[in-house]
């Protein structure tokens, strides 16, 4: 039987300059300390908000498996705990272009890479200049396995367009995570969006924010752990905080309203792809 409880570091908190990769492994070994098996850390950890400004920086990207990645995927080693990071990485393969994209980099607490994802729905507004900086990505998300644990990956604004909760939940999902860099004012309505992603997808969601405003724009606000009965179980602004998620929870809610109901995914697939033929670009 797998282990019944899976416990999260929710970790709010940036790690930039001098002395940042040994302040990233203290803190994941005090999440290691406190029980964590997992640590999730905000967008872009290792970077500034570079998005407050339309105008691309070239440091702010790397190649794939470039530093930020081994900086994660060391610290993650060193603390004996998974990690969800990430990274602006630029796609350097024969043929390619260049494009860079905002890159979720999930590892296990060998420092193994379990899995990526590319944030696939990106703002474009005042603080948000998010399409200066990196490309939207091309896949859909995609179930990962952490230690036995069926995970899915969605970046901050993708938590506006449910399809992709609801698309992890029926492919088993049992906790999707979301790192954010959003204002505390508009903190409700990201709790009402992540609530109901929660219910209707049947999953746990564990969102970890920016913790401070930078280059004039004013991140920050609450982290959350949401149930897959749309409860918060957490919600903070603390640094450092940890859950254990009952995944118990997964069944029960799957079995009540509206869990039970089925996806009708074909239904709605036809109709998804009539309007991506009629209008390619969205």
């Amino acid at each position: 039987m797998p282990d019944s409880t899976f416990r999260v570091a929710l970790l709010s908190e940036v790690f930039l300059g001098d002395g940042a990769a040994d302040r990233l492994v203290a803190r994941l070994t005090e999440a290691r300390g406190q029980g964590a098996e997992l640590a999730v850390l905000p967008e872009i950890p290792l970077n500034p908000w570079s998005p407050a400004t339309a105008v691309p920086r070239d440091e702010d990207a790397e190649p794939p498996e470039g530093p930020r990645h081994r900086a994660l995927s060391q610290a993650a080693r060193q603390a004996g705990i998974a990690v969800l990071g990430g990274a602006i990485v630029r796609e350097v393969s024969a043929g390619a272009t260049g494009k860079r994209h905002n890159v979720g980099l999930l590892f296990d607490a060998s420092g193994g890479l379990v899995g990526s994802y590319a944030k696939l729905h990106l703002p474009d507004e005042d603080g948000f200049r998010e399409p200066a900086h990196y490309e939207p990505g091309s896949a859909p998300p995609s179930v990962l396995h952490l230690a036995g644990v069926p995970v899915g990956i969605q970046i901050c604004s993708d938590s506006n367009r449910p399809e992709g909760s609801h698309l992890l939940g029926a492919q088993g999902a049992e906790v999707i995570l979301a790192p954010r860099a959003t204002e505390a004012a508009t903190w409700e309505r990201w709790k009402l969006v992540l609530r109901a992603n929660a219910m209707t997808s049947g999953t746990f969601i564990v969102s970890v924010n920016r913790p401070a405003p930078e280059f004039g724009v004013a991140l920050g606000g609450p982290s959350v752990a949401i149930a897959p009965d749309g409860e918060v179980l957490l919600e903070t602004t603390a640094p450092l905080a940890v859950v254990e998620l009952d995944r118990g929870a997964i069944a029960a809610a799957r079995k009540r309203y509206p869990g039970y109901m089925a996806v009708r995914a074909g239904l709605y697939g036809q109709a998804w792809n009539a309007i991506a033929a009629a209008k390619p670009s969205h």
